[in-house]
């Protein structure tokens, strides 16, 4: 794994390197970046925030279904600390799903309860960003028609169906993930004896969570409006930098940044988010100097400040757990001893 990292971090620092290694198109960014309008900074700025408490609010709506109860401040908090874990820790995204879970049962979330919430999240954050894709591969395609667009636009509808199905129907997903379980056991001997037992039986409790087809229908319509909160921080960038939107491309760009961001082997896709964006940006007429520039503000935003902020969240959880605020130290040993 952490050989996977540094191979990761190797590879996403060779790309950056080559994104900004043109000494005369980085003078040219930074030379924007000297006359930010800050007003569309501020905007941005304002976009990324009501994106992590709205992530918070939909992780607080999907554990109410299940049964439990959490504070918008407090999930806001691990919002911030999951981000920085994702985009540091090697073992995405298990390291911070496990994070979230024990986050989730140290504030009285039963196991299933959880799991169940993180589980449904992804699904429903994968319906979101296969939509916004797929109207991202419509518009870019939209001079062109036939056999080039239909290819993309069937397999955008595929995957959008079958996640669709998954959140609505998870027996199957379940039951796949049990297999897993028994399969892992039975290859490398983990994981052993009552931590196994409390595995599968977290799983069968999730079978028992219900998720009417509304509930479904609005958690996908959530996860989608939070993708597009991040999208409007990508727009509100040019604005900063001064520089043209090319629509035809941008939530194409946006789309396949996210894809990437969130491949295991980089860690928060340093070097091959910036390179895929203005790569993007530029085929569908941007210019390569703003173009830069706004790949620049963006990154700055949503990556090095998110892990700044993100880690500080870190130390004040912990330090939350360490003082018992909320109760929450009492509940740790319980927590740790009962896991699953």
């Amino acid at each position: 794994m952490i050989i996977r990292y540094a191979v990761g971090v190797a590879l996403g620092v060779f790309i950056l390197w080559l994104l900004v290694g043109k000494r005369g198109e980085l003078t040219g960014a930074l030379h924007h970046l000297d006359h930010l309008n800050y007003a569309w900074g501020l905007a941005a700025a304002a976009a990324e925030v009501s994106s992590i408490v709205g992530y918070g609010f939909v992780q607080q709506k999907v554990l109410q279904w299940s049964g439990a109860q959490i504070s918008l401040a407090a999930l806001t908090l691990v919002s911030l600390a999951n981000n920085a874990i994702a985009y540091t820790v090697p073992g995405e995204p298990a390291v911070s799903s496990a994070y979230r879970y024990r986050f989730f049962r140290r504030h009285g979330a039963s196991g299933a309860s959880a799991g169940w919430t993180i589980l449904t999240i992804l699904i429903a954050q994968a319906i979101g960003m296969s939509l916004l894709l797929l109207v991202g591969v419509l518009v870019a395609l939209s001079g062109n028609t036939g056999v080039q667009a239909r290819g993309p636009v069937i397999v955008g509808l595929f995957v959008v169906v079958i996640a669709g199905a998954l959140l609505v129907r998870r027996d199957p997903l379940l039951r796949f993930l049990g297999l897993v379980v028994r399969l892992v056991r039975r290859v490398t001997s983990h994981p052993r004896g009552d931590v196994s037992k409390r595995i599968e039986s977290t799983l069968r409790r999730m079978h028992e969570i219900a998720l009417s087809s509304g509930a479904a229908i609005g958690l996908v319509i959530m996860a989608t409006a939070l993708w597009l909160m991040d999208f409007v921080i990508l727009l509100c960038c040019f604005g900063a930098v001064h520089a043209p939107i090319p629509w035809s491309g941008v939530l194409l760009a946006f789309g396949v940044s996210q894809i990437v961001a969130s491949l295991p082997l980089i860690p928060g896709g340093l070097g091959v988010v910036e390179g895929s964006l203005a790569v993007i940006l530029v085929a569908y007429g941007a210019q390569k100097v703003p173009a830069l520039a706004v790949v620049l503000v963006y990154r700055l935003l949503t990556f090095w400040l998110v892990i700044i902020v993100g880690w500080i969240s870190i130390v004040v959880i912990e330090w939350r757990v360490r003082r018992g605020v909320n109760g929450v130290a009492a509940e740790t040993t319980e927590v740790s001893a009962t896991e699953f």
